[in-house]
């Protein structure tokens, strides 16, 4: 059984309240925070210090590889989310898992937990995309942060190469608890998306661009040196970085606001 922060509240609740006994709590709590594999140490109690589970980064992995520590957390009802996976091993997952989400254009699969918790977060996390060229990691962001309990929406195409499409969106954006922000070429939408919008924003370099872009490297210093306060960069081609930057500023935002409301 998987052991997530609110999960293991309510057992507490339900212990203090004689609901459950010593011994049930401690079924559910007595199995090794970690699980050593020939070729891994599958942390099985990432759900609970962070409120999502691990993810399998697939390059590097043999298929093998991946199956046996997807079967390690699907087995203990974590779910997972798998990564930079090939198309041979999101068709291995897929028929191994039959209620696996999966992106294709973003090499990322998730397998829900078990429970079928999802926790709660401030509100919706919007992913824009500058150009279609940049939706492969944009879906990563977009999986990932439907995977962590986030409701999502997202925009494509809606680059500074075209102004008017982005403000067509801008009561999305400023609606949007977060915006994740993927782009290429010369990194402007983040700037621009971070001046319209006192919303959270977290900027995605991605590769895509011609000579000097350098595989993202000028978008990445674009976005770093962006004239917007306060917008936040992760690496080259990182969606799945900027899903789980989105979901702390969700779910701490929502903590905040509960603190306020007790006040």
């Amino acid at each position: 059984m998987t052991v997530r922060r609110e999960r293991l509240r309510e057992l507490l609740n339900a212990f203090a309240c004689g609901e459950i006994s010593g011994e049930e709590l401690l079924r559910v709590l007595d199995r090794d925070p970690v699980e050593r594999l020939p070729f891994a140490v599958v942390d099985h109690h990432r759900s609970l210090r962070l409120g999502h589970p691990e993810a399998i980064l697939c390059e590097g992995k043999s298929t093998e590889q991946v199956m046996e520590i997807a079967r390690s957390m699907a087995d203990r009802g974590e779910g997972f989310l798998a990564t930079r996976a090939g198309q041979d091993v999101l068709e291995r997952l897929e028929r191994a898992f039959p209620e696996l989400e999966v992106s294709r254009p973003g090499r990322i699969a998730h397998l829900p937990a078990a429970d079928g918790h999802r926790p709660r977060v401030l509100g919706t996390v919007l992913v824009v995309s500058a150009g279609t060229a940049d939706i492969p990691v944009a879906e990563e962001a977009v999986v990932t942060a439907r995977a962590h309990g986030n409701p999502v929406e997202w925009r494509y195409d809606v680059g500074v190469a075209g102004l008017h499409r982005i403000l067509e969106v801008q009561d999305e954006l400023q609606e949007a608890a977060v915006v994740i922000v993927v782009a290429g070429m010369d990194g402007a939408l983040p700037s621009v998306v971070g001046g319209l919008v006192g919303t959270p924003v977290v900027a995605v370099p991605t590769s895509t661009g011609y000579g000097a872009a350098a595989g993202g490297v000028a978008a990445l210093h674009a976005m770093l040196c962006s004239c917007a306060p306060g917008v936040c960069v992760v690496n080259i081609d990182n969606g799945y970085g900027a899903g789980c930057a989105a979901t702390r500023i969700n779910q701490s935002a929502l903590a905040r606001t509960d603190v306020a409301g007790e006040g």
